[in-house]
């Protein structure tokens, strides 16, 4: 396989709070039919408990390790309960996995922490300067900042399987 000489981000960007699991799952699975070796992780919901408030853990594609990504505050608990410590951790292990020299690093979300210049976004920035293309969702509030932080390097796409397909066979 031969890579395109210039490093590429795509951006799935979905409507607020409607994350495309399916997407992100089908990408996985075309990539793993190629056999493409992938870096990043793959979200999976996981609701649990009476109130019914969904966790997120978050797969690394490479080793299989599943890292919770929200603390339990408790049913009266109030706003954002992402573990930021989880969140860097999981960013840690796909770094190193970077190593293995993956034909696409995967990530589930460019959100407010991303938004902000943290989270996966130093991962992103390493997978560019190694020529190593790059795929994430973006929910339409962070779009605007995804802009910024992705520039030239970045192509908008829908939730469409034949756009998406479209894209990654122009890496490969």
């Amino acid at each position: 396989m031969t890579r395109q000489h210039e490093p590429s981000l795509a951006a799935i960007v979905y409507a607020n709070d409607e994350y495309p699991d399916a997407i992100f799952k089908w990408i996985v699975s075309e990539c793993r039919s190629r056999n493409l070796v992938l870096s990043g992780v793959l979200q999976h919901p996981v609701c649990e408990g009476s109130d019914r408030r969904c966790d997120v853990l978050l797969e690394d594609l490479a080793s299989g390790y599943r890292t919770p990504l929200f603390d339990d505050r408790g049913a009266g608990a109030r706003g954002c309960r992402l573990d930021v410590a989880a969140l860097i951790d999981a960013s840690m292990k796909v770094e190193r996995s970077l190593d293995n020299g993956p034909a696409l690093l995967v990530l589930n979300k460019f959100g407010k922490v991303e938004a902000d210049g943290g989270g996966m976004c130093g991962l992103m920035a390493k997978a560019l300067e190694r020529g190593i293309p790059a795929i994430i969702g973006v929910p339409a509030r962070n779009l605007d900042a995804w802009r910024n932080f992705a520039g030239e390097f970045s192509a908008e796409l829908s939730e469409n399987a034949d756009e998406i397909r479209k894209w990654l066979r122009e890496l490969y």
